[in-house]
C-alpha cells in the first residue's frame, strides 16, 4: 500500500485539491460561505497504460493539470463574484455562469499560446538579434537564449506578484502548501495544526516551471545552429512535451529525496522562488484549503481513514 499523493492549486478566493481519483474546489463567497465543487476523475493510466511510462506521464500530467486548473479558476471566478458583479454580468448577457466547452478550449489555447510566445519564442528572437555580438557558437547561443528565458520568467513572476488581487491568490497558494504538508505528516487537519507548516513545498508548480526553464537549455542545445529561425521556433514547440516530461521526472525524484543535502541544494532555487508565489495565509484561507482537502479525500476512490489506498 502506498500513501495517497495529493496536489493542489490556488484559485480565486479558494483552493483546488486533487487526489488520485478526485478533484475538489473550495471557494469562499463574498458572504463568507464556503462553496464546494467535487468531481471524480479517473486516471488516464487506467485506460491507456502507456501513460504510466516515464517522460510520457509528465507531459500528460502537464496537459491534464492545465485543463483541470483552468476549470477550477473558471468556477472560482464565478463563485467569488458579488451579487452586484453577477448582475452586471447578467446585463452583459454572460449570466455570471461558467464557460462553455468551446470557450474553455479557447481560453486554454490563448493561455498556452501566450506562454509559448513569452517564454520560448521571445527569448529566441532576442538571442537572434544578439548574434552579431555573441557570435554563432551553438553552445553560447543556447546559453544566452536560456538566460534570457529565465530572466523573462523571473520578471513575469515578480511583476504579477506586485498585483493586489494576485497577492490574495498567493495567500491561498500558501494555505494549499501548508495543508498538503500537514496531510503528508499525518496530523489532524485543523487550522492550528496546518498553520505551523511551511508554505514552501518541493512539488510546487512554481518549482516545476523553473525546472522546465533550465531543462529547456540543455534540450534546445541539440537543435542545429544552422536551422532557420522558423525551424528553431517550431522545434521548441514540438520539444515542449519532452521537456515537461523530463522536468516532471526530476521534480518527482527530488521530492522523494529532499532530505539529502545535495538534493536540498539543487531544489533550493525553486523553493526560494516560491517566496514570491506564496504568502502567509490567514486562518480563513487555511480553513478553505482544509475544506478542499477533506472533500477531495472523501470523494477519492479507495480512500481509507488511515489515508492509505490499496
Amino acid at each position: 500500500m502506498d500513501k495517497i499523493h495529493v496536489g493542489g492549486q490556488a484559485v480565486i478566493e479558494g483552493v483546488m485539491m486533487r487526489a488520485p481519483r478526485s478533484v475538489a474546489i473550495a471557494v469562499r463567497r463574498p458572504d463568507g460561505e464556503i462553496v464546494v465543487k467535487r468531481e471524480v476523475v479517473a486516471p488516464l493510466s487506467e485506460r491507456f497504460p502507456i501513460v504510466k511510462l516515464p517522460i510520457i506521464r509528465g507531459a500528460v500530467a502537464l496537459f491534464t493539470s492545465l485543463v483541470i486548473g483552468i476549470k477550477a479558476l473558471n468556477f472560482s471566478a464565478t463563485e467569488a463574484m458579488t451579487d452586484d458583479e453577477k448582475e452586471q454580468e447578467n446585463k452583459k448577457g454572460k449570466g455570471g455562469s461558467e464557460l462553455s466547452s468551446w470557450a474553455m478550449a479557447g481560453t486554454m489555447a490563448v493561455a498556452f499560446g501566450f506562454g509559448i510566445c513569452l517564454f520560448f519564442l521571445l527569448p529566441l528572437y532576442l538571442t537572434k538579434l544578439l548574434t552579431p555580438v555573441i557570435g554563432d557558437n551553438n553552445i553560447i547561443f543556447n546559453l544566452v537564449d536560456g538566460v534570457i528565458r529565465v530572466v523573462v520568467f523571473l520578471l513575469y513572476i515578480w511583476g504579477i506578484s506586485r498585483m493586489e488581487d494576485i497577492q490574495r491568490v498567493f495567500q491561498y497558494h500558501g494555505a494549499e502548501h501548508k495543508s498538503i504538508f500537514a496531510f503528508e505528516a499525518g496530523v489532524d487537519l485543523t487550522v492550528e495544526n496546518v498553520r505551523s507548516y511551511s508554505r514552501l513545498h518541493p512539488r510546487c508548480g512554481t518549482s516545476f516551471l523553473l525546472i522546465v526553464m533550465l531543462v529547456s537549455i540543455a534540450v534546445f542545445s541539440l537543435i542545429p545552429k544552422l536551422w532557420p529561425f522558423y525551424l528553431k521556433a517550431g522545434s521548441r514547440i514540438v520539444l515542449l512535451p519532452m521537456i515537461a516530461g523530463i522536468s516532471y521526472e526530476f521534480l518527482k525524484w527530488s521530492a522523494m529525496n529532499d532530505t539529502h543535502p545535495l538534493v536540498r541544494m539543487v531544489i533550493a532555487p525553486g523553493l526560494s522562488l516560491q517566496r514570491l508565489t506564496t504568502r502567509e495565509p490567514d486562518d480563513n484561507q487555511i480553513e478553505v484549503a482544509i475544506r478542499s482537502m477533506n472533500e477531495a479525500l472523501e470523494l477519492n476512490a479507495g480512500y481509507k481513514d488511515d489515508r492509505l489506498v490499496v
